[in-house]
């Protein structure tokens, strides 16, 4: 290794001369080499060079005079570092090299791997608890700092009041949400469209269909127009012929025609103004319902005018006419077609472009904590109807058995449960009147020696009642007509049943203790005059006894009355 100095003048003494000055990255190069167990020697006639050398390294390295050891004696005291360990140190440099390089490219806080969060309604309606559950769901993914938020939907409808919870969250939220109507033969149903329109991307899968978002009166019925005995009966006609319709269009392949009637039947709504409502409440919350669509069709560029037509005219339509219609914007096979899909879509997120890398993305699936899972199953009809009957039953078992206390608690339990549910759902109470009425007269009919007419009208009043207690027109919002039946031919029995024998004990007569001895038959045993005693021998016992008749030994008497240790007797 050759260094060269560098070629400076001065003037010392008149004498001209080129000393050896080092520049500073010379010097260093010349430690390290001086230092190094491969330094070569020195040739002897170089070696006295060697002190001028010393005294610029040392100079430069600012080495005071009257150090112990010189840069070369104390390099050659230094014992050098062994190969083996040099180069361990090297390959583990190069490791962590290697290892500091895949973190940082393999980071969480690249968009890529940031996750992605799924949540699933699985034909369940939009009440407050499935309002929370989505509510929740979007504020996680917000802190999370999700990719996206997935909402795989399939509703029959539900609530107005939850509806707009859900749609404000959705409208808030930070993260993209894209509502998938999934899996096939899934439907966004009344409120469905709204939630489905209010996110940043929609998406259903084949065979899926979105509509009818006519709102229906919520929480208790309208205070001028009620729904009837006849409407009732006029849906659960309707919901089983439809019902008995699909299956046999199911059974002989004829999907095709299915879908050929109702794209005839939706090309007939613009033809005709939209409903009108004549009560003015129903006016009102058409109105505001109609705007309310109008306006999150607007913020997200969607058709205004087929959402109208599905607030106004129940308006319904399949994935490709919702994708020709601007409706949604994806028609996705599964999720994992989803996610591809998504990969690459720019959204508009709180003002600012947001492009969604969701391909091979982390997907996280979000399910309902087991409170929400309970409260969820609360608020089905069925099981608030059923939950109902059988709080009856406890508190009617408790009444015809006193004493045991356990039915009578449970009974209580499950009546307070069934008014939790009934308070989550549009609740008819002139329908829960009537139930009432007809316990009422499933009772007047156990205690009545009548011919049946009384337990007639009960079960007329409990299925109409039942028909009647949920007032809404989508089917899921309803109470079973199987389930209507089967709970109301067993009320009539175990009602009529249960009363009857309760009130047959009590006009059975006593047969033990003293109160059995009124009325029971026995002789004399000795001759008993009006105003004395004498002695009888009744149910198995000899009694001393009154008795205002002359009475023979050995007649027949009947016990009266009961005094004390005495006994008031009758000749027969």
């Amino acid at each position: 290794m050759t260094l060269r100095s560098q070629n400076t003048t001065s003037n010392q003494g008149g004498r001209r001369y080129r000393p050896h000055v080092f520049a500073e990255q010379g010097v260093t190069v010349l430690s390290g080499v001086l230092t190094s167990d491969r330094a070569i020697q020195v040739s002897p006639s170089e070696d006295s060079k060697i002190p001028s050398v010393k005294g610029h390294v040392k100079g430069t390295l600012g080495i005071a005079k009257g150090e112990e050891h010189s840069i070369i004696g104390a390099t050659k005291k230094k014992k050098p570092m062994p190969i083996p360990t040099r180069k361990f140190i090297s390959r583990f440099a190069s490791f962590l090299f290697i290892s500091l390089g895949l973190f940082v490219f393999l980071s969480p806080t690249s968009a890529a791997s940031k996750p992605v969060y799924v949540i699933q309604l699985d034909d369940a309606t939009i009440n407050p608890v499935t309002a929370e559950y989505i509510s929740h769901t979007i504020d996680l993914a917000n802190k999370q700092q999700a990719a996206c938020l997935i909402l795989k939907l399939d509703t029959p409808g539900g609530l107005l009041t939850s509806t707009r919870s859900i749609v404000k969250s959705i409208l808030a939220s930070k993260v993209p949400v894209v509502v998938y109507i999934y899996p096939s033969g899934s439907r966004a149903g009344s409120a469905g469209v709204f939630i489905t329109y209010a996110s940043h991307i929609a998406a259903m899968a084949p065979s899926t269909n979105i509509g009818a978002a006519h709102p229906v009166e919520m929480g208790g019925s309208r205070p001028e127009e009620k729904r009837t005995v006849w409407d009732a009966l006029r849906d659960t006609l309707d919901a089983e012929l439809q019902k008995a319709k699909i299956a046999k269009q199911t059974k002989d392949d004829k999907a095709p025609d299915q879908t050929k009637e109702v794209k005839q039947q939706e090309a007939t709504p613009t033809e005709s103004k939209p409903t009108v409502d004549e009560d003015p409440l129903s006016s009102k919350i058409l109105n505001d319902t109609v705007a309310f669509i109008k306006t999150i069709a607007k913020e997200r560029n969607r058709n205004i005018e087929w959402a109208e037509l599905s607030v106004t005219q129940s308006a319904s339509i399949t994935e490709k006419e919702a994708l020709e219609k601007n409706v949604v914007e994806i028609i996705a096979v599964n999720e994992v077609d989803l996610l591809n899909q998504l990969d690459g879509r720019i959204v508009k997120v709180d003002n600012q472009d947001v492009v969604l890398e969701t391909k091979d993305a982390n997907v996280r699936h979000v399910d309902m904590d087991l409170r929400q899972t309970i409260l969820n199953i609360l608020a089905n009809p069925n099981i608030a109807y059923i939950f109902f009957i059988i709080g009856f039953y406890g508190l009617l078992y408790e009444v015809t058995h006193p004493g045991i206390g356990l039915p009578g608690v449970l009974g209580a339990i499950f009546l307070i449960l069934a008014f939790f549910s009934m308070q989550m759902l549009p609740t008819n109470y002139a329908g829960l009147a009537l139930i009432i009425l007809a316990i009422i007269l499933f009772i007047a009919e156990a205690k009545t020696a009548g011919v049946g007419l009384l337990a007639l009208g009960g079960l007329v009043c409990m299925i109409l009642g039942s028909l009647m207690l949920f007032d809404s027109t989508v089917p899921m919002m309803r109470v079973s007509l199987s389930v209507i039946l089967s709970f109301s031919l067993t009320t009539a029995a175990l009602t009529i049943f249960l009363v009857r024998l309760v009130i047959m004990s009590h006009k059975r007569k006593v047969l033990s203790g003293k109160e059995g001895l009124i009325g029971e038959t026995g002789f004399a045993q000795s001759d008993i005059k009006p105003d004395e005693e004498g002695k009888i021998f009744v149910h198995g016992e000899i009694w001393n006894a009154t008795s205002s008749d002359d009475i023979k030994k050995g007649e027949k008497i009947t016990v009266l009355k009961i005094d004390g240790m005495n006994l008031e007797v009758r000749k027969i």
